[in-house]
């Protein structure tokens, strides 16, 4: 069976970077699946995603030549290896709002989600830090004042607990481009509204405003621009005359731990692909 990694090169931007890693890899017998890269105001990112063949692939001299390449080129360089059949590490990012955070840890006790396991919960603010402990996992209260110290330590929470994937379970801080490449399609949002309409945080106060007569919740992939990212899910219902902004807010809710919770089954049972910014199954 093919091994697969998920190379991610993040640092300030320079020539010849994307030649040095694909030839590295490509010395270590790798096949190159899909490579993503840009420049953002001098800062560079690649994501590359490799495969091999069981009897190609030597893992420690991978990441140590990999380790090596970083130094040479003064920048960040990892890898993470994936089992497409092994359970996946879930970690989940929160806030206050406790019905996404319950809906998904209720389906992992009810073996809904036999491919994945939640490892770890990170909270910006302490309030669901109960729930958590209740389901003994543990909770990693990270304050987000500072938004850079606040990724850097969120990001060696989610290493520590060597976490697959990341779901946004109504976190409600907006996360950089430098923390989404670590991730690429590997973070998993809900936003409440049928992107991309009504982007932001206040997105059924949007709808309610203008009178909309269906609202809805979309599950999508994060990326660097706000609410724009592939969609993976969504669901909807009717604005029933006289439903007030509460009553829509209440019925969103129960539409966004329903729809999360099947983006994230989609995600461990589909092999995902993202192809100018739409999720194909493959």
């Amino acid at each position: 069976m093919k091994r697969f990694a998920t190379v991610t090169v993040i640092g300030k931007d320079k020539t010849g970077v994307v030649a040095r890693i694909t030839s590295f890899l490509f010395a270590q017998g790798a096949n190159i699946e899909a490579l993503e890269e840009q420049v953002t105001r001098g800062q560079f990112s690649m994501t590359l995603q490799a495969s091999w063949s069981p009897r190609k692939l030597d893992e420690t001299a991978v990441r140590d030549g990999l380790v090596r390449l970083g130094r040479e080129l003064e920048m960040e360089v990892t890898i993470r290896f994936t089992e497409p059949h092994r359970t996946q590490r879930m970690g989940i990012m929160v806030t206050r709002e406790p019905h996404c955070l319950e809906a998904i840890l209720r389906a992992w006790r009810a073996r809904q989600l036999p491919r994945a396991e939640p490892v770890v919960v990170i909270g910006n603010r302490p309030d669901l830090e109960p729930i958590a402990r209740a389901h003994q996992l543990p909770f990693v209260h990270i304050p987000w004042e500072d938004r850079n110290q606040a990724e850097t330590r969120a990001l060696q929470v989610l290493d520590q607990y060597e976490c697959d994937f990341i779901v946004l379970a109504r976190f409600m801080k907006i996360l950089s481009p430098n923390f989404v490449w670590r991730y690429k399609n590997k973070i998993i949002n809900i936003h409440p509204s049928l992107l991309p309409s009504f982007p932001g945080p206040q997105a059924y106060r949007q709808a309610y405003e203008r009178g909309v007569k269906i609202v809805g919740v979309s599950a999508h992939f994060v990326t660097m621009h706000l609410d724009e990212g592939p969609i993976i899910a969504q669901s909807a219902f009717p604005v029933k005359s006289g439903m007030t902004l509460q009553q829509i807010i209440a019925k969103g809710r129960e539409h966004e731990a329903k729809t999360l919770l099947r983006a994230i089954k989609i995600f461990l049972t589909k092999r995902l692909d993202v192809y100018w910014g739409v999720v194909k199954e493959v």
